[in-house]
């Protein structure tokens, strides 16, 4: 399967607040922000320079937005894009929204990401 995909601009982390702390208040001007809770935490991806504060945060990321939207019914679209890194021993950080995917890199191996997906036939469009 081909996919476009595009590397959003700057630095992101991935946070860990614990499950009963209110969301953060975050820029609603960025790229890309998502917040999960569960029953075991409340996770953020977010911008590095709008990292909150009081979270333990891992970064620096390089995110990806593959070029939906994508139908619920069509299958292994993130497997396409992820299973090509897995062979690379790139690491990943997926998140899915209702449209499209997601996959954080960390920026060390984001050179190395973008040659094994253009090798495997994705496309980066700018």
């Amino acid at each position: 399967m081909h996919l476009n995909f595009r590397q959003l601009p700057g630095s992101f982390v991935i946070c860990r607040l614990p499950s009963d702390a209110p969301p953060p208040q975050l820029a609603v001007a960025a790229s890309f922000t998502s917040i999960t809770r569960t029953s075991d935490e409340l996770s953020i991806v977010c911008p590095a320079d709008h990292a909150p504060g009081n979270a333990k945060c891992e970064g620096a990321w390089t995110c990806f937005k593959l070029e939906g939207p994508f139908p619920f019914s069509q299958t292994g679209i993130l497997a396409s894009f992820i299973d090509p890194l897995a062979e690379h021993g790139v690491p990943i950080f997926a998140i899915s929204t209702f449209d499209t995917d997601y996959v954080l890199v960390k920026e060390e191996h984001a050179v190395t990401a973008l040659q094994t997906l253009q090798a495997a036939g994705h496309e980066l469009v700018t």
